[in-house]
């Protein structure tokens, strides 16, 4: 005779998986999604991962960050786009959600221009959607992944207080709008909500439209190095566990607040990033200069003081050893990569 589970301890079992408290991240199969999702998870935390699971770039890149997160028993996956409103309605009524971090974007300043409809209808209305629902749930705890790129024109190191009512691309407009509608949702429905600008995440399993996958690739393949401008333009490079933990130091409760995340010394000039890849990988880079993107910025440079103040974080991987970690990263899946178009 089958062994049954007795009808107390199953109901038992059904009210415990119904009381359980959900981190909510959109866009986890995304970079810094599934970095922040590994970390909550190997901190004991239930987590809802959701994901549209769009083409942007190669979804075998997207598919092999959730590999690694599936099998992790206090992991769900749901594939529901953000825009998809009464998906993420659905959602909300069959979990017990406690918090949602935003990191389902549209990003890249480039593609934006060629493509601005999207990137409003993703980063600005998919924002709303998932506040709304929390609204009509009662869920107080809200962090929103925003970008750097609003900074543009402002003098270095770029502080919060800065006004960033200017943005140059659409992909930064969608963004400014996102944290607009958040900080709305603040004030009327008292939903916490920390806003955290992101400077130029890289590291393992990147996003290869990113110049670090790029350029690794690129050099270690032998081919073209492809440079927009002259490559004097430099960047805050921050490493994808760096961010990854301030994005969970970013839930406690702060009321509303915006606040940097950037590695927080002299930014790297894009021809001093290939020099230090050529160095790792052991080739030399065959180097093409492009035209500039009017919509690129020369320089970023982010003050971390709040960070520090507000969530004691600090950046604890420098840019060397993260390239290392990268490159490393890159040689150990060349399976993935050779197939990866940048």
């Amino acid at each position: 005779m089958a062994w049954e589970i007795p009808p107390s301890l199953e109901r038992r079992a059904i009210f415990k998986e119904a009381m359980m408290k959900y981190s909510l991240i959109t866009g986890v199969a995304g970079f810094i999604g599934a970095k922040t999702a590994e970390l909550l998870l190997t901190n004991n935390k239930h987590v809802i991962g959701i994901d549209n699971m769009n083409d942007y770039y190669d979804t075998r890149l997207k598919n092999h960050r959730l590999d690694n997160l599936k099998g992790h028993k206090a992991f769900v996956f749901r594939q529901i786009d953000i825009e998809d409103i009464e998906s993420i309605k659905g959602l909300f009524q069959e979990f017990q959600i406690e918090s949602v971090i935003n990191l389902a974007a549209r990003a890249g300043v480039r593609y934006s221009i060629q493509n601005p409809h999207v990137y409003m209808t993703t980063n600005a209305i998919g924002t709303l959607n998932l506040l709304e629902c929390m609204k009509e749930n009662g869920v107080k705890k809200f962090v929103l992944a925003s970008t750097s790129s609003l900074y543009a024109g402002h003098p270095l190191p770029f502080t919060e207080e800065q006004p960033v009512n200017q943005p140059i691309s659409p992909y930064a407009a969608s963004k400014k709008s996102a944290e607009a509608i958040a900080y709305t949702y603040h004030y009327l429905y008292g939903i916490d909500v920390t806003v955290l600008r992101y400077f130029t995440v890289y590291g393992p399993a990147g996003r290869p439209d990113m110049s670090p996958f790029r350029f690794i690739k690129w050099i270690s393949e032998g081919l073209p190095v492809m440079v927009f401008g002259d490559g004097n333009q430099s960047r805050d490079f921050t490493y994808i566990d760096d961010i990854a933990r301030g994005t969970i130091l970013g839930l406690k409760e702060l009321g509303f607040e915006i606040i940097n995340l950037g590695g927080g010394v002299s930014p790297c000039s894009i021809n001093e990033l290939i020099k230090k890849i050529e160095k790792l990988v052991g080739k030399k880079a065959i180097v093409k200069y492009l035209a500039s993107n009017k919509a690129d910025m020369s320089e970023t440079m982010a003050d971390i003081s709040k960070a520090k103040r507000i969530l004691n974080w600090s950046p604890t991987i420098d840019l060397d050893e993260g390239l290392k970690e990268t490159v490393r990263w890159h040689l150990e899946n060349k399976e993935i990569v050779k197939h990866i178009s940048v």
